[in-house]
């Protein structure tokens, strides 16, 4: 029999993995946290305060250990990049790759996303939402923990600004599959390649990674799609 707070404990579209962090991580968090990292707000966040600049506004969830969006960060420096990411590992990765290369338009989150989007993001102040590889919880009893379900694209459309993109990319079909039908039963968002459904991730600025070129060679695919925020 389930505690009160097991029953009124929200499902968690992720798990917290346990591991090793290198020198180089540790270090990564130990001296750069205090300067890039954010943390969890009760109120939104003035994100022209902390850049310091009015620039657009991208954010990742589940950057993993941070080489793609550190590569965004260094080729798009006409954009604000936040990060967020709860595996301590690739954050401090990131941190070391941000530092090393001295970029300035990117912070980070150690969170939940969906704790950052309600209480840090002020309304339409994303230009763009990033989901990369999220976890498809494969198997049926786990699709409850997918973290691509209406309410959850609810709260991203009240983030973006009009017309702002959320981009999504995985490397299994049943789960782009399931994305694109459940878009095509809500009224927020529009697939960008219409009839196609599916983009090159190189025009909508997604670095290849090495897990998506190791698939590659396997003969892995993979699907990006991405959505247009509807006006009202």
């Amino acid at each position: 029999m389930k505690t009160p707070d097991q029953q009124h404990r929200p499902i968690r579209s992720f798990v917290i993995r346990s591991g090793r962090m290198t020198e180089s991580q540790r270090q990564g968090l130990d001296t750069h946290l205090e300067k890039w990292g954010l943390t969890l707000s009760e109120t939104a966040i003035n994100f022209t305060e902390v850049f310091n600049n009015t620039q657009p506004l991208v954010m990742e969830i589940g950057f993993g250990m941070g080489d793609s969006l550190a590569q965004m960060a260094e080729q798009q420096p006409e954009n604000n990049f936040i990060g967020v990411e709860v595996h301590s590992p690739g954050i401090g990765r990131l941190l070391a790759l941000v530092a090393n290369k001295e970029l300035n338009n990117i912070r980070v989150f150690n969170d939940d996303a969906v704790k950052v989007l309600q209480q840090s993001v002020a309304d339409h102040s994303l230009h763009r939402l990033n989901l990369y590889f999220p976890d498809p919880w494969h198997k049926t009893k786990h699709h409850k923990r997918r973290l691509v379900k209406p309410d959850f694209l609810a709260l991203v459309y009240s983030r973006l600004e009009t017309g702002g993109l959320l981009h999504i990319a995985t490397d299994w079909q049943p789960y782009a599959d399931y994305v694109l039908k459940l878009m095509q039963n809500q009224s927020l968002f529009k697939n960008i390649a219409g009839d196609a459904k599916f983009v090159n991730p190189q025009d909508y600025g997604r670095p290849e990674t090495k897990f998506e070129r190791r698939g590659q060679r396997l003969g892995h695919g993979v699907w990006d799609m991405v959505f247009e925020a509807l006006p009202k």
